[in-house]
């Protein structure tokens, strides 16, 4: 049978991976995007696209980069879970 603290314990290991497989690619983004607005800033092109297409471009390089400990921090998650589903249907 599942407890209130059993819930509360998954919620966090849940939230907790989340946040740690989705930070290398959150914090590239946050970079390139400061880089290129202090670029704008200095230049003063105000152009759309220049924002966007370099943090798209780094981001999809990050997913390359990091994408295998992304993966491996979800699957030890999820492999965590199944291996304990039966303290949850108990």
């Amino acid at each position: 049978m599942m407890t209130g603290e059993m819930i509360s314990d998954f919620a966090r290991e849940a939230i907790f991976t989340t946040i740690i497989a989705a930070l290398p690619l959150v914090l590239i983004a946050l970079i390139v995007g400061l880089l290129v607005s202090v670029f704008q800033t200095i230049t003063s092109i105000q152009e759309q696209t220049l924002a966007f297409v370099p943090k798209i471009l780094a981001v999809f390089l990050g997913v390359i980069i990091f994408g295998p400990f992304m993966g491996r921090q979800i699957l030890d998650f999820f492999i965590n879970t199944i291996t304990s589903i039966n303290q949850f249907i108990r």
